[in-house]
Protein backbone atom coordinates (compact mmCIF):
# COMPACT_ATOMS: atom_id res chain seq x y z
CA UNK A 1 0.00 0.00 0.00
CA UNK A 2 1.06 3.38 -0.95
CA UNK A 3 2.20 5.25 2.83
CA UNK A 4 -0.12 8.31 3.96
CA UNK A 5 1.32 12.06 3.33
CA UNK A 6 2.93 14.03 6.29
CA UNK A 7 0.89 16.92 6.64
CA UNK A 8 3.85 19.61 5.47
CA UNK A 9 2.97 22.41 2.65
CA UNK A 10 5.59 24.24 0.16
CA UNK A 11 5.22 25.94 -2.64
CA UNK A 12 7.40 26.55 -5.84
CA UNK A 13 6.75 28.44 -8.80
CA UNK A 14 9.27 27.26 -11.70
CA UNK A 15 9.04 24.08 -13.65
CA UNK A 16 12.89 22.85 -14.35
CA UNK A 17 13.56 19.57 -13.54
CA UNK A 18 17.09 18.13 -13.20
CA UNK A 19 17.70 14.52 -12.70
CA UNK A 20 20.75 12.22 -10.98
CA UNK A 21 20.45 8.65 -12.08
CA UNK A 22 22.43 6.12 -10.53
CA UNK A 23 23.10 2.28 -10.72
CA UNK A 24 23.13 0.61 -13.54
CA UNK A 25 21.39 1.25 -17.39
CA UNK A 26 18.09 -0.35 -15.93
CA UNK A 27 17.94 2.38 -13.75
CA UNK A 28 18.80 4.96 -16.18
CA UNK A 29 15.95 3.66 -18.37
CA UNK A 30 13.46 4.29 -15.84
CA UNK A 31 14.84 8.10 -15.29
CA UNK A 32 14.39 8.62 -19.05
CA UNK A 33 10.78 7.35 -18.93
CA UNK A 34 10.21 9.70 -15.63
CA UNK A 35 11.95 12.71 -18.00
CA UNK A 36 9.69 12.19 -21.02
CA UNK A 37 6.62 12.18 -18.47
CA UNK A 38 7.22 15.01 -16.91
CA UNK A 39 8.36 17.14 -19.96
CA UNK A 40 5.08 16.06 -22.10
CA UNK A 41 3.38 17.37 -19.08
CA UNK A 42 5.07 21.52 -19.66
CA UNK A 43 8.81 20.80 -17.64
CA UNK A 44 11.39 21.65 -18.55
CA UNK A 45 15.10 19.68 -18.32
CA UNK A 46 17.96 21.79 -16.56
CA UNK A 47 21.49 20.55 -16.66
CA UNK A 48 22.33 22.83 -13.66
CA UNK A 49 20.92 21.54 -10.69
CA UNK A 50 21.03 24.69 -8.50
CA UNK A 51 18.72 26.49 -10.66
CA UNK A 52 16.34 23.63 -10.77
CA UNK A 53 12.99 23.78 -8.90
CA UNK A 54 12.82 19.93 -8.50
CA UNK A 55 15.44 17.80 -8.10
CA UNK A 56 14.56 13.88 -8.89
CA UNK A 57 17.83 11.44 -7.54
CA UNK A 58 17.01 7.94 -8.87
CA UNK A 59 18.68 5.44 -6.38
CA UNK A 60 21.09 2.42 -6.21
CA UNK A 61 20.24 0.00 -3.61
CA UNK A 62 22.18 -3.38 -4.78
CA UNK A 63 25.31 -3.41 -2.46
CA UNK A 64 25.85 -1.30 0.62
CA UNK A 65 28.48 0.91 -1.56
CA UNK A 66 25.55 1.69 -3.47
CA UNK A 67 23.45 3.23 -1.05
CA UNK A 68 26.21 4.72 0.41
CA UNK A 69 26.74 6.57 -3.35
CA UNK A 70 22.94 7.64 -3.57
CA UNK A 71 23.02 8.95 0.20
CA UNK A 72 25.80 10.51 -0.73
CA UNK A 73 24.14 11.94 -3.75
CA UNK A 74 20.84 13.69 -1.53
CA UNK A 75 23.38 15.07 0.91
CA UNK A 76 24.95 17.02 -2.30
CA UNK A 77 21.88 18.01 -3.58
CA UNK A 78 20.09 18.96 -0.48
CA UNK A 79 23.36 20.93 0.16
CA UNK A 80 23.44 23.02 -3.36
CA UNK A 81 19.59 23.31 -4.16
CA UNK A 82 17.48 26.35 -3.80
CA UNK A 83 15.79 26.81 -1.01
CA UNK A 84 12.37 26.39 -2.89
CA UNK A 85 13.15 23.31 -4.52
CA UNK A 86 11.54 20.25 -4.37
CA UNK A 87 13.53 17.38 -3.64
CA UNK A 88 12.10 13.80 -5.12
CA UNK A 89 13.96 10.57 -4.09
CA UNK A 90 13.35 7.22 -5.87
CA UNK A 91 14.59 4.04 -7.17
CA UNK A 92 15.63 1.19 -5.64
CA UNK A 93 16.92 2.14 -1.93
CA UNK A 94 13.86 3.94 -1.42
CA UNK A 95 11.73 0.30 -2.00
CA UNK A 96 14.11 -1.16 0.69
CA UNK A 97 15.79 1.79 3.01
CA UNK A 98 12.87 4.64 2.53
CA UNK A 99 12.71 4.56 6.67
CA UNK A 100 17.09 5.31 6.22
CA UNK A 101 16.68 8.24 4.13
CA UNK A 102 13.64 9.70 5.73
CA UNK A 103 15.32 9.96 9.10
CA UNK A 104 18.93 11.20 7.62
CA UNK A 105 17.22 13.79 5.44
CA UNK A 106 13.86 14.95 6.86
CA UNK A 107 14.22 17.80 4.08
CA UNK A 108 13.46 14.75 0.68
CA UNK A 109 10.18 16.10 0.10
CA UNK A 110 8.66 13.22 -1.48
CA UNK A 111 9.71 9.54 -1.73
CA UNK A 112 8.79 7.38 -5.33
CA UNK A 113 8.96 3.63 -4.96
CA UNK A 114 11.33 1.78 -7.59
CA UNK A 115 8.21 -0.16 -9.22
CA UNK A 116 5.99 3.62 -9.18
CA UNK A 117 7.65 5.15 -12.29
CA UNK A 118 4.50 6.73 -13.63
CA UNK A 119 4.11 8.39 -10.23
CA UNK A 120 6.53 10.65 -11.03
CA UNK A 121 3.98 13.74 -12.27
CA UNK A 122 2.04 13.04 -9.16
CA UNK A 123 5.10 13.45 -6.81
CA UNK A 124 6.30 16.75 -8.26
CA UNK A 125 2.97 18.55 -8.62
CA UNK A 126 2.09 17.26 -4.80
CA UNK A 127 1.92 20.09 -2.69
CA UNK A 128 2.76 18.27 0.72
CA UNK A 129 5.51 16.39 1.52
CA UNK A 130 4.49 12.61 0.77
CA UNK A 131 5.59 9.12 -0.73
CA UNK A 132 4.15 6.37 -2.61
CA UNK A 133 5.89 3.07 -2.44
CA UNK A 134 3.79 0.54 -3.43
CA UNK A 135 4.32 -3.62 -3.28
CA UNK A 136 5.47 -2.98 -7.42
CA UNK A 137 9.20 -3.32 -7.14
CA UNK A 138 9.84 -2.90 -10.85
CA UNK A 139 8.65 -0.88 -13.71
CA UNK A 140 8.05 -1.76 -17.29
CA UNK A 141 7.30 1.06 -19.31
CA UNK A 142 4.19 0.48 -21.63
CA UNK A 143 4.36 1.65 -25.37
CA UNK A 144 2.39 5.13 -24.96
CA UNK A 145 4.66 5.97 -21.72
CA UNK A 146 6.91 8.78 -23.27
CA UNK A 147 10.35 8.62 -22.59
CA UNK A 148 12.91 11.22 -23.20
CA UNK A 149 16.85 9.66 -23.92
CA UNK A 150 19.65 11.01 -21.93
CA UNK A 151 22.07 9.15 -23.79
CA UNK A 152 23.57 10.03 -27.02
CA UNK A 153 22.16 10.20 -29.59
CA UNK A 154 23.41 7.47 -31.29
CA UNK A 155 22.86 4.79 -28.94
CA UNK A 156 20.32 3.86 -26.02
CA UNK A 157 19.72 1.26 -24.20
CA UNK A 158 16.58 -1.02 -24.21
CA UNK A 159 15.24 -3.20 -20.88
CA UNK A 160 13.38 -5.91 -22.47
CA UNK A 161 13.05 -7.44 -18.67
CA UNK A 162 12.83 -6.72 -14.91
CA UNK A 163 13.09 -8.51 -11.73
CA UNK A 164 15.29 -11.65 -11.62
CA UNK A 165 14.29 -15.38 -11.56
CA UNK A 166 17.77 -16.89 -10.07
CA UNK A 167 18.13 -16.87 -6.56
CA UNK A 168 21.82 -16.45 -6.52
CA UNK A 169 22.74 -16.19 -2.33
CA UNK A 170 24.99 -13.45 -2.12
CA UNK A 171 22.02 -11.42 -4.35
CA UNK A 172 19.02 -9.82 -3.01
CA UNK A 173 17.82 -8.51 -6.76
CA UNK A 174 15.14 -10.51 -6.36
CA UNK A 175 13.65 -9.54 -3.51
CA UNK A 176 14.95 -5.35 -4.91
CA UNK A 177 13.23 -5.89 -8.08
CA UNK A 178 10.40 -8.39 -8.21
CA UNK A 179 9.70 -11.66 -9.98
CA UNK A 180 11.00 -11.98 -13.93
CA UNK A 181 8.85 -9.80 -15.91
CA UNK A 182 9.34 -9.57 -19.83
CA UNK A 183 7.78 -7.33 -22.40
CA UNK A 184 6.35 -9.29 -25.59
CA UNK A 185 7.79 -9.86 -28.49
CA UNK A 186 5.44 -7.04 -30.13
CA UNK A 187 6.38 -4.18 -27.15
CA UNK A 188 10.57 -4.73 -27.53
CA UNK A 189 10.09 -4.75 -31.19
CA UNK A 190 7.68 -1.12 -30.77
CA UNK A 191 10.72 0.46 -28.99
CA UNK A 192 13.05 -0.91 -30.84
CA UNK A 193 11.76 0.79 -34.01
CA UNK A 194 10.68 3.94 -31.82
CA UNK A 195 14.95 4.03 -31.11
CA UNK A 196 15.37 3.22 -34.68
CA UNK A 197 13.64 6.07 -36.32
CA UNK A 198 14.84 8.55 -33.30
CA UNK A 199 18.40 8.40 -35.13
CA UNK A 200 19.72 6.18 -32.27
CA UNK A 201 22.54 3.78 -34.34
CA UNK A 202 23.54 1.66 -31.02
CA UNK A 203 20.57 -0.68 -29.29
CA UNK A 204 21.70 -1.84 -25.80
CA UNK A 205 19.75 -5.14 -25.04
CA UNK A 206 19.33 -4.59 -20.96
CA UNK A 207 17.52 -6.92 -18.31
CA UNK A 208 18.76 -8.84 -15.45
CA UNK A 209 20.07 -11.58 -17.22
CA UNK A 210 18.85 -11.50 -20.92
CA UNK A 211 18.24 -15.63 -21.36
CA UNK A 212 15.89 -15.14 -19.23
CA UNK A 213 13.83 -13.32 -21.15
CA UNK A 214 10.43 -14.65 -21.85
CA UNK A 215 10.63 -18.03 -19.77
CA UNK A 216 7.59 -15.97 -17.81
CA UNK A 217 5.56 -16.03 -21.28
CA UNK A 218 6.53 -19.88 -21.74
CA UNK A 219 9.95 -19.86 -23.57
CA UNK A 220 12.06 -22.92 -22.41
CA UNK A 221 15.83 -21.46 -21.40
CA UNK A 222 17.54 -19.45 -23.73
CA UNK A 223 15.48 -20.35 -26.91
CA UNK A 224 13.45 -16.69 -25.83
CA UNK A 225 16.03 -14.77 -26.60
CA UNK A 226 16.67 -16.51 -29.60
CA UNK A 227 13.60 -15.93 -30.83
CA UNK A 228 13.61 -12.52 -29.96
CA UNK A 229 16.83 -11.74 -31.70
CA UNK A 230 15.94 -13.34 -34.59
CA UNK A 231 12.37 -11.41 -34.76
CA UNK A 232 14.73 -7.81 -34.26
CA UNK A 233 17.12 -8.75 -36.54
CA UNK A 234 14.13 -9.35 -39.81
CA UNK A 235 14.53 -5.46 -39.48
CA UNK A 236 16.16 -4.12 -42.68
CA UNK A 237 17.96 -0.91 -41.48
CA UNK A 238 21.93 -1.14 -40.66
CA UNK A 239 22.35 -0.92 -36.84
CA UNK A 240 24.39 -2.24 -33.87
CA UNK A 241 22.62 -4.34 -31.39
CA UNK A 242 24.43 -5.05 -28.27
CA UNK A 243 23.84 -8.01 -25.58
CA UNK A 244 24.28 -7.25 -21.90
CA UNK A 245 24.22 -10.00 -19.00
CA UNK A 246 23.94 -12.93 -20.45
CA UNK A 247 25.01 -15.18 -18.16
CA UNK A 248 26.69 -18.83 -18.62
CA UNK A 249 24.11 -21.23 -18.05
CA UNK A 250 21.82 -19.24 -20.62
CA UNK A 251 24.38 -18.69 -22.97
CA UNK A 252 23.80 -21.61 -25.74
CA UNK A 253 25.60 -22.47 -29.08
CA UNK A 254 22.15 -21.54 -30.74
CA UNK A 255 22.98 -17.75 -29.64
CA UNK A 256 26.66 -17.67 -30.52
CA UNK A 257 25.81 -18.76 -34.22
CA UNK A 258 23.12 -16.08 -33.87
CA UNK A 259 25.82 -13.48 -32.93
CA UNK A 260 27.90 -15.10 -35.71
CA UNK A 261 25.95 -14.96 -38.63
CA UNK A 262 24.62 -11.18 -38.56
CA UNK A 263 27.35 -8.20 -38.16
CA UNK A 264 24.82 -6.26 -37.06
CA UNK A 265 25.11 -8.14 -33.20
CA UNK A 266 28.51 -6.77 -31.71
CA UNK A 267 30.69 -9.68 -31.28
CA UNK A 268 30.19 -8.91 -27.63
CA UNK A 269 28.96 -10.25 -24.72
CA UNK A 270 28.95 -9.62 -20.81
CA UNK A 271 28.83 -12.60 -18.94
CA UNK A 272 28.65 -12.74 -15.20
CA UNK A 273 30.60 -15.63 -13.57
CA UNK A 274 31.48 -14.33 -10.61
CA UNK A 275 33.84 -17.49 -9.72
CA UNK A 276 35.38 -20.73 -11.09
CA UNK A 277 35.38 -22.95 -8.21
CA UNK A 278 32.99 -25.47 -8.30
CA UNK A 279 32.58 -25.70 -4.15
CA UNK A 280 32.05 -21.56 -4.59
CA UNK A 281 29.94 -21.69 -7.36
CA UNK A 282 27.53 -24.20 -5.01
CA UNK A 283 27.62 -21.91 -2.24
CA UNK A 284 26.56 -18.85 -4.46
CA UNK A 285 23.80 -21.13 -5.65
CA UNK A 286 25.31 -20.73 -9.28
CA UNK A 287 23.38 -23.20 -11.92
CA UNK A 288 26.99 -23.58 -13.50
CA UNK A 289 30.58 -25.14 -12.94
CA UNK A 290 33.92 -24.47 -14.49
CA UNK A 291 33.79 -26.95 -16.86
CA UNK A 292 30.45 -25.51 -18.01
CA UNK A 293 32.34 -21.62 -18.43
CA UNK A 294 35.50 -22.83 -20.29
CA UNK A 295 33.46 -24.90 -22.45
CA UNK A 296 31.22 -21.89 -23.62
CA UNK A 297 34.29 -19.41 -23.68
CA UNK A 298 36.19 -21.72 -25.86
CA UNK A 299 32.86 -22.20 -27.94
CA UNK A 300 32.42 -18.76 -28.16
CA UNK A 301 36.29 -17.50 -29.23
CA UNK A 302 36.64 -20.91 -31.83
CA UNK A 303 33.14 -19.66 -33.84
CA UNK A 304 33.51 -15.84 -33.23
CA UNK A 305 37.44 -15.12 -32.97
CA UNK A 306 37.23 -11.45 -32.46
CA UNK A 307 34.47 -12.24 -29.52
CA UNK A 308 34.97 -9.58 -26.70
CA UNK A 309 33.77 -11.43 -22.95
CA UNK A 310 33.38 -9.40 -20.68
CA UNK A 311 32.75 -10.73 -16.86
CA UNK A 312 32.46 -9.97 -13.48
CA UNK A 313 34.30 -11.94 -10.26
CA UNK A 314 33.60 -11.61 -6.32
CA UNK A 315 36.58 -11.88 -4.18
CA UNK A 316 36.06 -12.80 -0.48
CA UNK A 317 32.74 -14.68 -0.86
CA UNK A 318 32.28 -16.58 2.44
CA UNK A 319 34.70 -19.56 2.80
CA UNK A 320 36.69 -19.05 -0.01
CA UNK A 321 40.33 -20.55 0.98
CA UNK A 322 43.68 -19.07 -0.31
CA UNK A 323 44.02 -21.96 -2.92
CA UNK A 324 40.20 -20.69 -4.14
CA UNK A 325 41.58 -17.75 -4.95
CA UNK A 326 44.43 -18.73 -6.51
CA UNK A 327 42.39 -21.10 -8.78
CA UNK A 328 40.36 -18.22 -9.49
CA UNK A 329 43.76 -16.03 -10.15
CA UNK A 330 45.33 -18.72 -12.34
CA UNK A 331 42.38 -19.41 -14.86
CA UNK A 332 41.85 -15.63 -15.31
CA UNK A 333 45.52 -15.69 -16.01
CA UNK A 334 44.81 -19.12 -18.56
CA UNK A 335 41.81 -17.37 -20.64
CA UNK A 336 42.57 -13.45 -20.25
CA UNK A 337 39.53 -12.26 -20.96
CA UNK A 338 38.72 -9.09 -22.40
CA UNK A 339 37.35 -6.82 -19.61
CA UNK A 340 36.35 -7.73 -15.40
CA UNK A 341 34.77 -5.99 -13.34
CA UNK A 342 35.93 -7.51 -9.81
CA UNK A 343 33.66 -6.91 -6.58
CA UNK A 344 34.77 -7.09 -3.01
CA UNK A 345 31.99 -9.48 -1.33
CA UNK A 346 29.70 -7.22 0.10
CA UNK A 347 27.56 -8.85 2.85
CA UNK A 348 23.83 -7.75 1.89
CA UNK A 349 21.45 -8.16 5.15
CA UNK A 350 18.50 -10.46 3.93
CA UNK A 351 21.12 -12.88 1.56
CA UNK A 352 21.81 -16.33 2.34
CA UNK A 353 25.60 -15.67 2.24
CA UNK A 354 25.29 -12.91 4.85
CA UNK A 355 24.55 -15.69 7.22
CA UNK A 356 27.22 -18.18 5.51
CA UNK A 357 30.11 -19.41 8.54
CA UNK A 358 33.64 -18.39 7.69
CA UNK A 359 33.56 -14.42 6.57
CA UNK A 360 36.41 -12.95 5.08
CA UNK A 361 37.98 -10.22 6.41
CA UNK A 362 38.54 -6.85 5.28
CA UNK A 363 41.59 -7.39 4.60
CA UNK A 364 41.76 -10.04 3.21
CA UNK A 365 39.54 -8.69 0.59
CA UNK A 366 41.08 -6.05 -0.15
CA UNK A 367 44.75 -7.98 -0.55
CA UNK A 368 42.71 -10.30 -2.85
CA UNK A 369 41.32 -7.77 -4.85
CA UNK A 370 44.05 -5.48 -5.31
CA UNK A 371 46.12 -8.95 -6.77
CA UNK A 372 43.11 -9.60 -8.74
CA UNK A 373 43.07 -6.31 -10.65
CA UNK A 374 46.51 -6.16 -11.14
CA UNK A 375 46.40 -9.64 -12.87
CA UNK A 376 43.97 -7.96 -15.37
CA UNK A 377 45.82 -4.75 -15.66
CA UNK A 378 48.41 -6.49 -16.84
CA UNK A 379 45.76 -8.80 -19.37
CA UNK A 380 44.29 -5.35 -20.67
CA UNK A 381 47.04 -3.92 -21.81
CA UNK A 382 48.42 -7.61 -23.59
CA UNK A 383 45.58 -7.71 -25.02
CA UNK A 384 45.42 -4.06 -26.30
CA UNK A 385 48.55 -4.49 -27.53
CA UNK A 386 47.36 -6.54 -30.19
CA UNK A 387 44.92 -4.47 -31.67
CA UNK A 388 47.95 -1.97 -32.43
CA UNK A 389 47.68 -1.33 -36.40
CA UNK A 390 44.27 -3.22 -36.92
CA UNK A 391 41.58 -0.82 -38.61
CA UNK A 392 37.95 -0.70 -36.93
CA UNK A 393 34.76 0.29 -37.62
CA UNK A 394 34.32 3.33 -34.24
CA UNK A 395 31.61 5.76 -33.57
CA UNK A 396 33.11 8.86 -32.82
CA UNK A 397 31.29 10.32 -30.24
CA UNK A 398 32.85 13.39 -28.92
CA UNK A 399 35.64 15.37 -27.42
CA UNK A 400 37.80 13.96 -25.07
CA UNK A 401 36.72 14.90 -21.14
CA UNK A 402 40.62 15.80 -20.39
CA UNK A 403 41.38 18.11 -23.81
CA UNK A 404 39.58 19.63 -26.54
CA UNK A 405 42.35 18.63 -28.75
CA UNK A 406 41.30 14.86 -28.29
CA UNK A 407 38.49 12.69 -29.34
CA UNK A 408 36.76 9.47 -27.78
CA UNK A 409 35.29 6.77 -29.93
CA UNK A 410 34.75 3.15 -29.59
CA UNK A 411 34.70 0.19 -31.56
CA UNK A 412 32.30 -2.96 -31.47
CA UNK A 413 34.09 -4.84 -28.95
CA UNK A 414 33.57 -1.62 -26.23
CA UNK A 415 30.31 -0.93 -24.51
CA UNK A 416 29.48 3.00 -23.23
CA UNK A 417 30.20 3.74 -19.24
CA UNK A 418 31.91 0.60 -18.89
CA UNK A 419 34.97 -0.32 -20.94
CA UNK A 420 37.58 1.54 -22.65
CA UNK A 421 37.64 3.78 -25.48
CA UNK A 422 39.72 4.71 -28.11
CA UNK A 423 41.41 8.04 -27.84
CA UNK A 424 41.63 10.01 -31.29
CA UNK A 425 44.68 11.89 -31.11
CA UNK A 426 44.26 12.45 -35.14
CA UNK A 427 40.26 13.53 -36.03
CA UNK A 428 41.13 15.92 -39.12
CA UNK A 429 38.76 13.65 -41.28
CA UNK A 430 35.84 13.89 -38.24
CA UNK A 431 32.64 15.60 -39.74
CA UNK A 432 30.27 14.83 -36.74
CA UNK A 433 29.68 13.29 -33.91
CA UNK A 434 28.02 10.12 -33.34
CA UNK A 435 28.96 8.86 -36.99
CA UNK A 436 30.92 5.65 -37.96
CA UNK A 437 34.39 6.19 -38.65
CA UNK A 438 37.41 3.94 -40.04
CA UNK A 439 39.66 4.14 -37.31
CA UNK A 440 43.38 2.89 -37.53
CA UNK A 441 44.74 1.75 -33.91
CA UNK A 442 48.38 3.15 -33.36
CA UNK A 443 48.89 3.21 -29.64
CA UNK A 444 47.91 1.74 -26.20
CA UNK A 445 47.09 4.27 -22.98
CA UNK A 446 46.42 1.49 -20.78
CA UNK A 447 42.67 0.42 -20.63
CA UNK A 448 42.41 2.63 -23.38
CA UNK A 449 43.29 2.55 -27.43
CA UNK A 450 44.94 5.47 -29.20
CA UNK A 451 43.55 5.85 -33.01
CA UNK A 452 43.44 8.46 -35.62
CA UNK A 453 40.64 8.44 -38.26
CA UNK A 454 40.99 7.21 -41.50
CA UNK A 455 37.77 8.08 -43.40
CA UNK A 456 34.10 8.44 -42.66
CA UNK A 457 31.48 4.91 -42.94
CA UNK A 458 28.68 7.17 -43.74
CA UNK A 459 27.38 9.37 -46.19
CA UNK A 460 28.39 12.79 -45.36
CA UNK A 461 25.45 15.76 -45.49
CA UNK A 462 26.85 19.03 -46.11
CA UNK A 463 25.30 20.29 -43.06
CA UNK A 464 27.44 18.06 -40.36
CA UNK A 465 30.02 19.63 -38.85
CA UNK A 466 31.79 19.29 -35.57
CA UNK A 467 30.84 21.46 -32.50
CA UNK A 468 32.89 23.42 -30.59
CA UNK A 469 34.80 22.57 -27.90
Amino acid sequence: MPRKKTKSRFHTSGNKISFISLGCPRNLVDSEVMLGILLKAGYEPSEIPEEADYLIINTCGFLQSARDESLAAIQETIEIKKETTKVIVTGCMVQRHSDEITKQFPKVDYLLGSGDVNGILKAVQSTEKGAEITSAKSYLEAGEVPRQLSTPQHYAYLKIAEGCRKRCSYCIIPEIKGPLRSKSVEQVLKEFRVLLDQGVKEVILIAQDLGDWGKDLGFRRSEGLAHLLREILNEKTDFWLRLLYLYPDEMSEELIQIIKNDKRICPYVDMPIQHVNDDLLRSMSRTTSKEDIIRMITIMRKEIPDMTIRTSLIVGFPGETEEQFEELEQFLKEFQLDNVGIFKYSREPGSRAAELPNQISEENKERRYQQLMKVQQEIVEKNNQRMVGKKLEAFVEGYHPESSLLMSARHRGQCPEVDGQIIINDGRKVQAFGKKYLVEITDVAGYDLIGRVIKSLEKSSPLAQVPKA
